[in-house]
């Protein structure tokens, strides 16, 4: 992936469309951490969400708003779960047992 990161305002709500499987509107987005033409890495309120597919770009971008625009074939969106609760139990055992 590119590596380009965009900060933009987000209100708080995360909502995605997806028509026909060829345009996305994502809102809530807080930031962009990389795209290309195969594969989109975004920052929403609700976590980091992840999108897959073929000719990927970007149509519209509004940064006040927190909303993106995504034209192109969509084959896989994803969000990414973050354990933080697992890392912070693995970090203390493993002090424990040094």
């Amino acid at each position: 992936m590119d590596k380009m990161s965009t900060n933009v305002e987000s209100t708080g709500n995360s909502n995605i469309s997806i028509n026909d499987r060829k345009n996305i509107l994502i809102n809530g987005v807080k930031k962009i951490d990389s795209f290309n033409d195969e594969e989109f890495l975004l920052e929403t309120a609700l976590g980091y969400v992840v999108i897959k597919g073929e000719n990927l770009e970007i149509i519209k971008l509004d940064t006040y708003q927190g909303s993106v625009a995504i034209k192109g074939v969509l084959n896989n969106l994803a969000y990414i779960q973050e354990n933080s609760k697992t890392n912070k139990e693995e970090g203390l055992l493993s002090k424990l047992f040094k």
